[in-house]
């Protein structure tokens, strides 16, 4: 099993710089503003901040502005008294208040209204919160985490996020990769994805050279989050261990693609898979290939996996 950072998989050079920002940062009290593209795990890092902060015993709250509509936002983050609005029978604090003494975690923090902006905005300066019809304010103590897949800088620009607001998030900002461009990351995730629903389901279940082959061709436009879906459903399709490119459904695999360039792929993720596995034992590896060591190390230097 690959090693994991608080339940996040990754090993090339920009998780582990993911890592080593949050373990810096994470003691500190900065407001942290986290980029990265939808699916590619930026509420797994807002809970490592938390949990790895001074705060970790309190709450850790979350709310998605996307999944609201506007108009009740600004309720939902910061409460109100019975009676402000039609439909307010008893008074309620908002996600700011639950959060006292821990983490409010706000994903998609460019889906939030400029109205509920400028309210926010007092929160992270002076840590107060108003309720809707209160008349007056409440003192709350925790630490901020937002979180978009947008370019914030440019919605700035366009006026519409608070440039005063912006700079208040971005105190701190951990920038994660697509999985695209994470490299041998993407075995490494199915893998440990495939090792958790084996036992859900009871039987071992493991990727074959060719369904590994049309993984590492896909685009993976969801990242994470679509890998561990199409896997989920490729495990419930697959009528043995092996899990087979058609158990995958994917449908987005570049049409550009030749057969030579599948096979060339299945070769490679073949090959970098048998050394990982042998690492110590090149001609181990070769003999569960089936071809000759010095045909592996010319395959391992062609691919960039030089054996050990």
């Amino acid at each position: 099993m690959p090693e994991s950072f608080d339940s996040m998989i990754g090993e090339c050079a920009e998780m582990r710089a993911v890592f080593a920002a949050i373990a810096r940062v994470a003691p500190t009290d900065l407001t942290v503003l986290i980029l990265g593209e939808t699916g590619t795990g930026k509420e797994l890092v807002a809970r490592s901040l938390h949990r790895r902060s001074a705060r970790r015993d309190g709450p850790f709250v979350a709310l998605n502005c996307a999944a609201l509509p506007a108009t009740l936002i600004e309720s939902e983050l910061f409460g109100f008294e019975k009676g402000s609005f039609t439909g307010a029978v008893s008074a309620r604090a908002g996600h700011v208040e639950m959060a006292h003494g821990g983490t409010l975690f706000l994903d998609e923090i460019a889906e939030m209204p400029l109205g509920a902006q400028s309210k926010l905005l007092r929160v992270v300066q002076e840590k107060r919160v108003q309720r809707i019809g209160a008349t007056r304010d409440r003192k709350v103590d925790l630490r901020i985490v937002a979180a978009t897949h947008q370019d914030l800088a440019s919605l700035v620009e366009a006026h519409t996020f608070r440039r005063d607001l912006y700079h208040r998030l971005d105190e701190m900002q951990i920038r994660l990769p697509p999985l695209r461009e994470r490299g041998e990351d993407l075995d490494r995730i199915a893998d440990f994805v495939l090792e958790r629903l084996a036992r859900d389901h009871g039987r071992p279940l493991h990727l074959g050279p060719p369904a590994r082959a049309v993984l590492r061709v896909h685009d993976w436009p969801g990242n994470v989050r679509e890998l561990e879906n199409a896997l989920r459903r490729a495990a419930a399709r697959a009528t043995g261990s092996e899990i087979a490119p058609e158990d995958l459904r994917l449908t987005t695999i570049p049409v550009a693609r030749t057969l030579a360039e599948i096979v060339d792929a299945a070769t490679e993720a073949a090959v970098r898979s048998s050394l990982r596995r042998h690492a110590d034992d090149t001609e181990a590896a070769a003999r569960e290939l089936g071809i000759e060591p010095a045909e592996l190390r010319r395959l391992a230097q062609r691919y960039g996996v030089a054996p050990h």
